[in-house]
């Protein structure tokens, strides 16, 4: 049992950082991301002796943070709209545009509805292949297919030409 425990304790360090990231992405709020990784990871070591193989643990670990981040949202009546502090002026310039991209695809992402969001995170933020997104979320390749064509259409209508798909699928892009 001390040696789970180790193995639990060694995954949360490795992976915490990253499985915050997605959070993040999922429900536009750090704190809430921050409840959701917790409960996702009191989820996965209740899971922990029964992961046939620990290397399966992220992706058990994202399947509760996804489906629990889905939960979440269908039980609240959320209307999209979020408190944000005093509108910043448009920027001019490198890192300042880059900045108010990211800060208009945050906002565009808060917009989706939950599981053509959680689609958009995994399939260009941790960059899953279509069946891993399927496997993660529970639902079929062509329901990947579906959402993500949907929600990209979403974000487009929502950022226009703000909007470069290549910036959401680069390490360096907005959502990096």
């Amino acid at each position: 049992m001390a040696r789970d425990r180790a193995a639990f304790a060694e995954f949360v360090a490795a992976r915490s950082s990253a499985l915050q990231r997605a959070a993040y992405l999922m429900v536009g709020d750090v704190g809430l991301a921050q409840d959701l990784v917790q409960e996702a990871l009191t989820k996965t070591y209740v899971a922990w002796p029964r992961l046939r193989d620990p290397a399966n643990a992220e992706a058990y670990t994202r399947k509760a943070i996804t489906t629990t981040a889905i939960t979440w949202f269908r039980k609240r009546s959320w209307n999209g709209e979020r408190a944000t502090g005093a509108v910043p002026d448009r920027a001019t310039g490198g890192h300042a545009d880059a900045l108010d991209v990211r800060h208009s695809l945050m906002q565009a992402l808060a917009q989706l509805p939950p599981r053509q969001r959680a689609v958009i995170v995994l399939r260009f933020y941790e960059d899953l292949t279509e069946r891993q997104t399927a496997e993660v979320l529970g639902c079929a390749v062509g329901t990947v297919k579906s959402q993500t064509s949907a929600g990209l259409t979403k974000l487009r209508d929502l950022m226009g030409d703000e909007l470069d798909i290549h910036d959401l699928v680069t390490s360096e892009g907005v959502l990096a």
